[in-house]
């Protein structure tokens, strides 16, 4: 065989491998939609959610997980009945999956740094320290909300049409008679095969902010009851809110038991106190409203109670279909100003400046819905693909699930086809795939 023939045989794998390649990249940028070619999503799954083994080494910049040995004590029996109850009233979603060939912009999301970081860790992430996920954005919902369906059910229904498995389920409590977590709610964390984390928000409601921070009886006796409740039934971690979008309520003249300040010492006392009576396993999270006329007040950095008393800064935003204030893109809704305004940077640019050691979370987000302007909505989850990345201290969002709000909004994902559609593959992004592995 002549040399020649040598050489051109040889180079006949190499020039196949780079076909193969070339067109397995062009896939994964959306090629075959871009030509409008109609596939049958092939797809990988995603990776076990089992706790992965702690890594020898950590990587710069990542925060280690703390891991604690487990109770020996046996199961509480709220906490066994909790569990039982999850095979009948939860159903399992489908597992997620992840599409080998997306639309344009979704592949976009993950980015180089969180490829490598995912590559080294075997291609999963899981909940460390704080909850914090050592690569990845944990994806939730807070299911039901303004609706009598609540809970189990609507998280089911929430899954089912979603396609995938929620990390976070998002619950609201308020007042002195509920302790919480509930049996249900229990039931919901520990689904056997889909564990998820709670987010518990708890609105003290039996006195002012002033007076709950200078030990009202009625609420301590109420939150030394919740710490004994939490220690024996849930000893995982999980999510913990105080009066969210306290803003709103804030009262800034003296003797209101409502200022900026009253606010904060109401938030230290009740976390402090919870953790003195044994319920250390609450990660904190302080959410807030991120109005912008709210935010740029005099007393609104008034309200921090405290980096001691506070894991995790959230804030609540939408988007809204119609023009106007909150009509945008992904980066609008997390850094609105109002035309104008220059002493405002944006809620994300605040918190990223004033609380650089903290996670960030959207602890309730959405796209309120328009009968004028249908497509926004589909519009906006595709973009987010592309927009997340830029937001890189983004750690947790919280899709807040309603067919109408007080003032009749709707920001349910399936509103439309398209949107449903959008959002389904949104979800099935890698950079939103986190194991949950609360620690105890």
């Amino acid at each position: 065989m002549s040399r020649r023939r040598l050489v051109q045989f040889a180079a006949i794998p190499t020039a196949f491998a780079l076909s193969v390649a070339a067109t397995l990249a062009w896939a994964w940028t959306g090629g075959a939609d871009q030509i409008g070619l109609s596939l049958s999503d092939p797809t990988v799954s995603v990776p076990a959610m089992s706790p992965p083994e702690a890594p020898e080494t950590a990587e710069p910049g990542v925060v280690p997980p703390v891991f604690r040995a487990p109770s020996s004590a046996a199961p509480s029996a709220a906490a066994t009945s909790a569990t039982a109850a999850a095979a009948s009233v939860l159903a399992p979603a489908p597992a997620p999956r992840i599409a080998n060939i997306a639309a344009p912009g979704f592949a976009a999301a993950i980015t180089q740094p969180q490829q490598q970081q995912q590559q080294r860790r075997g291609g999963r992430c899981y909940t460390g320290h704080n909850l914090v996920p050592t690569c990845g954005v944990l994806w939730g919902v807070a299911p039901g909300a303004h609706t009598e369906s609540r809970g189990a059910s609507a998280l089911s229904r929430f899954e089912r049409k979603t396609g995938r498995h929620q990390a976070i389920y998002h619950a609201y409590h308020g007042g002195t008679r509920q302790l919480f977590p509930t049996e249900q709610e229990i039931a919901i964390a520990h689904q056997p095969g889909n564990k998820r984390i709670l987010f518990l928000n708890w609105k003290p409601e039996s006195a002012s902010w002033a007076k709950i921070a200078k030990g009202d009886r009625r609420t301590d006796a109420f939150i030394d009851r919740l710490a004994v409740h939490i220690k024996k039934n849930f000893p995982e971690q999980f999510f913990f809110a105080v009066h969210h979008e306290g803003e709103n309520d804030v009262r800034e003249r003296a003797g209101s038991g409502y200022t900026a300040r009253d606010y904060a010492a109401m938030y230290r006392h009740v976390v402090k106190r919870l953790r003195a009576k044994g319920a250390d396993n609450i990660v904190t999270v302080l959410v807030h409203m991120a109005y912008v006329p709210h935010a740029q007040k005099s007393w609104f950095n008034h309200m921090y109670p405290g980096d001691d008393v506070v894991d995790w800064i959230g804030f609540d935003t939408y988007a809204y279909s119609d023009p106007g204030y909150g009509h945008g893109d992904f980066a609008e809704i997390l850094n609105r100003r109002l035309e104008g305004k220059r002493a405002w940077p944006g809620f994300y640019s605040w918190a990223v400046a004033r609380h650089p050691n903290k996670p960030l979370m959207l602890a309730e987000w959405g796209v309120w819905s328009s009968k004028r302007n249908t497509r926004y909505k589909a519009d906006f989850y595709r973009r987010m693909g592309d927009d997340i990345r830029k937001f890189p201290r983004i750690k947790a969002m919280v899709q807040f699930e309603t067919p109408s709000n007080q003032k009749g909004q709707d920001s349910s994902v399936d509103s439309t086809p398209a949107a449903l559609d959008a959002y389904r593959k949104l979800g099935r992004l890698p950079i939103f795939q986190v194991a949950v592995t609360p620690r105890r």
